[in-house]
């Protein structure tokens, strides 16, 4: 595959999907969620430092490690069957629409203040959901 100046969602995808492959990279393929906890660690470190140094170009591409982070995390659940990176677009996407009845329902709130008290109501309201086994 040859570099190139702007890569889509899909390709990204492929790339990740290739480097846990039978032909991919043996150290991605040997990958675990349990062995990326500290590769998830520090490079959540990292965008904070570049966010304290106002960094942007290395706030972009820290946060792209982030992204890889995601991908290989997501690439693995799904070769375990557990759940694919589309769904976890898709939970993201509910639980914002969720967690935002100001935007996408017919709540309103005049304050930063109001939207996130409100934000977390509706977050304790998920989790005693999913005590009790409710699927949201």
């Amino acid at each position: 595959m040859e570099t190139k100046e702007k890569y889509t969602f899909e390709e990204l995808k492929e790339i990740i999907a290739k480097l846990r492959s039978d032909h991919g990279c043996p150290w991605d393929k040997a990958q675990t969620h349990e062995s990326m906890r500290k590769c998830l660690q520090d490079e959540c470190d990292e965008v904070l430092e570049a966010i304290d140094k106002k960094d942007m170009e290395n706030l972009c591409e820290e946060l792209g490690d982030i992204l890889l982070q995601v991908m290989m995390h997501s690439q693995i659940a799904a070769e375990e069957g557990d759940f694919t990176v589309e769904e976890v677009i898709s939970v993201l996407c509910r639980k914002m629409i969720r967690r935002h009845p100001h935007v996408f329902g017919g709540e309103s709130y005049e304050t930063a203040e109001e939207s996130k008290s409100r934000w977390d109501e509706i977050k304790r309201q998920e989790k005693e959901a999913r005590r009790m086994g409710i699927k949201l």
